[in-house]
């Protein structure tokens, strides 16, 4: 197998500049390597010539300076590239890694109504550990994209998909039939390790495919799934827990992710450019040696051909490269840990609120969840129906020219619902107040997630195309440690301060961080773009 690094030979400065394939104006060519007589040569172009209408190996040859072709693709509108696929043929692709996502904070929430339930059967007594059987799920989210996510980058997308979605299946059928609280918490975590992959890698696929202009649907969609999941879960885990085995939560999880890997492997396809242009590569190759003539080793035009070591190496470290090293995602990671942490805090909160003030069953106190998915369906349609509007406004106006800036405006909306859902939840949670008024702060809340987390999703994958997959995953280390730590210190918050002081707390932060950041990158984004080596 090749394996590429995203660089060009410049014969004008005699050195190797960085490129991104999918961008470039594209030839379908053979590399021949020095050494190759020239009626070799003129043999390769008639071979190439015999097949002019054939999508894989029609080729428009051109020499370079130095004698060598490359294989890239057919002109700018060549069917095979993903970005030229129809937009049903997208959309069908895009769905499967969003329900993949969708399936997976699904299954680490979907327990948690029970959790008094696995307490008694597996003796657990410390509070803090029963929570950890939910949020340990959360915690691998930390390391999983950080693995996942550069090896799509050098196997791709849909290998890298599917063999996460198994190990995501495999462990969390295991957490049903776990006898010890030991396997339970090492099952769930290895769970949440394979359920991580879909939310980082699905950023690289919809980056393959989708471009700059069309995106952002593509994204919201997306981005709605991972939190729709979480919201959902225990809804469907408050009536398994009232009326069968906490067990179901986890057989019932397992049974529909399986469904969806049935689905996904008819419908996804290979989208990572690279990795498609090398089966190209090595097609023209084959037909090569099928005609006799001198087979050089063929090379993808854009790319370095390097030791898969090395690569695989270098995939590994991007992640943290860009984590330690830009502050686009060190300063939206912070912010997406705490929206992220809030989710959770929320998730393990509200049967507090609803059971312990309220006095509501166990059934009844799960249907508030509602609340939430409803906020989060709310931001999300607010997105499907400006998200690409306004970013076409500021581009007319910039001139026709675009920025990932021009997806950070919906933060604004997003950073004031949240706090104020915060307050009015907080101050509202009381047994003389009709339990109505909370849930509308918990919708608001829900709104204000979703559309703050899409804003920083599009920017991010805007920022850094190419490399979308491990920046997102940068992104997750930061805000899946806060998805673990939250919910095991808010029993203590609220005890101590109580849900008005404690929600207080919370949206201050949430103003202090999430009110500037979108006036800040909007003015000194680009700034911080063009020093980075992986940001577009």
């Amino acid at each position: 197998m090749l394996f590429f690094e995203t660089h060009r030979f410049s014969p004008a400065t005699n050195s190797v500049v960085r490129e991104t394939p999918s961008d470039t104006t594209l030839r379908d060519t053979v590399k021949l390597e020095s050494g190759v007589k020239k009626n070799e040569r003129e043999d390769v172009f008639a071979v190439a010539e015999e097949y002019p209408n054939d999508s894989r190996y029609a080729a428009s040859l051109q020499m370079n300076t130095e004698g060598s072709i490359f294989i890239d693709w057919d002109g700018p509108t060549d069917p095979a590239n993903p970005k030229n696929w129809s937009v049903w043929r997208k959309w069908a692709i895009t769905m499967v890694p969003a329900l993949y996502s969708g399936i997976s904070p699904l299954a680490s929430s979907v327990a948690s109504p029970g959790n008094n339930l696995i307490a008694a059967d597996l003796h657990i007594t410390n509070p803090v550990v029963l929570d950890m059987t939910t949020t340990i799920f959360v915690l691998a989210y930390a390391f999983g994209p950080m693995i996942f996510s550069p090896l799509s980058e050098v196997y791709g997308r849909r290998r890298v998909l599917h063999g996460a979605h198994l190990l995501f299946l495999a462990f969390n059928l295991g957490c049903g039939f776990a006898q010890t609280t030991a396997q339970l918490l090492i099952f769930r975590f290895l769970a949440g390790l394979g359920g991580s992959c879909p939310l980082a890698v699905g950023g690289g696929v919809i980056s393959d495919m989708w471009s700059t202009d069309d995106r952002g649907q593509a994204v919201n969609i997306f981005s709605l799934w991972p939190f729709l999941g979480p919201a959902i879960g225990p809804i469907a885990g408050s009536w398994i827990a009232q009326n069968t085995t906490w067990r179901w939560a986890f057989w019932s999880t397992t049974i529909a992710g399986a469904v969806l890997l049935l689905l996904g492997i008819i419908v996804l396809e290979e989208t990572y450019a690279p990795l498609i242009l090398e089966r190209k590569a090595k097609a023209h190759k084959l037909i090569l040696e099928k005609k006799g003539v001198l087979a050089p080793e063929v090379h993808v035009a854009g790319v370095m051909k390097q030791h898969w070591k090395l690569l695989v190496r270098k995939a590994l470290i991007r992640p943290f490269q860009l984590f330690f090293g830009e502050a686009i995602i060190q300063v939206f990671g912070i912010y997406m840990a705490f929206i992220y942490g809030l989710l959770y805090l929320f998730l393990t909160s509200m049967p507090g609120i609803f059971k312990g003030i309220y006095g509501q069953s166990v059934g009844i106190a799960g249907l508030h969840y509602i609340a939430l998915a409803l906020g989060i369906v709310v931001g999300s349609l607010a997105n499907a129906m400006l998200l690409n509007k306004v970013y076409n406004y500021c581009r007319k106006r910039n001139g026709g020219q675009s920025k990932p800036e021009f997806r950070l405006p919906l933060m604004i909306p997003g950073s004031v619902l949240l706090p104020v859902g915060l307050f009015l939840t907080g101050w509202t949670a009381r047994h003389n107040i009709h339990w109505i008024v909370p849930d509308i702060g918990i919708v608001l809340v829900g709104a204000g997630i979703l559309l703050d987390f899409v804003a920083i999703q599009t920017y991010v994958i805007d920022a850094f195309a190419l490399h979308a997959a491990s920046a997102l995953a940068a992104v997750m280390f930061i805000r899946a440690l806060a998805g673990f730590g939250f919910p095991l210190f808010s029993p203590y918050m609220y005890s101590a301060l109580g849900y008005g002081k404690g929600d207080t707390i919370l949206a201050a932060f949430a103003i202090a961080v999430g009110c500037p950041a979108p006036f800040f990158f909007w003015h000194v984004g680009a700034r911080f773009r063009r020093k980075s080596e992986y940001a577009a």
